[in-house]
């Protein structure tokens, strides 16, 4: 009886041995990727979406494996992609970075292709896919074109409205307008009652001299003072 029962262990032993070969044999399988951050929203809805362009953030990609389960960052080794280039695009490290272009949402892409682990060991052939969603803000303020915008703030204890030509907006308060680029702005103070005008800051005419004129080449922020 004692001969059978050391039979019996001898073989259940045998058994575990061969598994535990044959487990560490498997190779190391990437089995999903997850990006960091898995969303990202940039720009604002009183921000020109040109203003956006130049943004960028860093992603990161993390392997998540199995023979042992572990999570690896494999940011360098994916495939990155975006699906929307005149949106965002994606350099080979993953820095995302904005185009000012376009507004809305993209998807970017980190992929690998597993066709052996990295000790060599063949497997078995698929591509490994994580995603994450961009997005810029719409602009929803007024203006015309794609270019550059002017802002206009106001300084100083009186009150006062101010009339731009030639797109016919006017501001009593601090306002955002999209232009086409190389468009010549004329920016007219008009003070309120017991106001008095005082000052245009960041104007190609002279600081005192009313109306503003300024070319419109770069997002520019202009400031009216009334007294």
């Amino acid at each position: 009886m004692i001969r059978k029962w050391f039979s019996i262990v001898v073989l259940v032993a045998a058994a575990l041995t061969l598994l535990n070969v044959v487990s560490c044999g498997d190779p190391q399988e990437l089995v999903s990727i997850s990006i960091q951050p898995s969303v990202e929203t940039i720009g604002a809805s009183n921000v020109p979406v040109g203003a956006d362009a130049g943004i960028q953030v860093q992603l990161e990609a993390y392997g998540n494996y199995v023979h042992p389960p572990v999570t690896k960052d494999i940011t360098d080794q994916v495939t990155w992609l975006s699906n929307t280039p005149q949106m965002f695009t994606v350099n080979s490290t993953g820095l995302l970075t904005a185009t000012g272009d376009l507004c809305g949402g993209a998807i970017i892409s980190a992929s690998v292709t597993t066709n052996s682990d990295s000790s060599g060991v063949s497997s078995s052939g698929a591509q490994v896919t994580g995603f994450m969603t961009a997005n810029v803000v719409c602009f929803t303020g007024s203006g015309t074109g794609t270019g550059p915008a002017i802002t206009v703030t106001f300084a100083g204890p009186g009150s006062g409205t101010v009339l731009i030509s030639p797109i016919n907006a006017s501001c009593s308060s601090a306002c955002v307008y999209q232009v086409a680029s190389g468009t010549t702005l004329t920016l007219t103070a008009s003070p309120g009652t017991g106001s008095t005008f005082g000052s245009w800051q960041n104007c190609n005419t002279a600081t005192t001299a009313n109306p503003c004129v300024i070319t419109m080449e770069e997002n520019t922020t202009v400031t009216v003072t009334f007294n």
